[in-house]
């Protein structure tokens, strides 16, 4: 059980961190690739910051299996894209 806390913490952690990477990355930037959700990504990270005992364990498990997949995909192509 420990181990699950301390895993979920952990995921919520590192969603912070993307929501907030999200959050710095610039306005144009942000418009010029709507395919990626940036409002919902900042927003989440607001939700866990401002109110992380209102957040279910069950909800951020579907993002963590649903969208952060994607998302990294998605990020690997910038980077590649810029790299070029």
């Amino acid at each position: 059980m420990k181990a699950n806390i301390m895993c979920l913490h952990a995921v919520v952690y590192n969603i912070m961190i993307i929501g907030e990477a999200a959050n710095l990355l610039t306005k144009d930037f942000r418009n010029e690739h709507p395919e990626v959700p940036w409002r919902s990504i900042i927003d989440m990270r607001n939700v866990l910051v401002h109110g992380y005992f209102t957040t279910s364990p069950l909800f951020i498990w579907e993002t963590y299996t649903n969208d952060l997949g994607p998302l990294q995909e998605q990020v690997k192509k910038y980077i590649k894209d810029l790299s070029d």
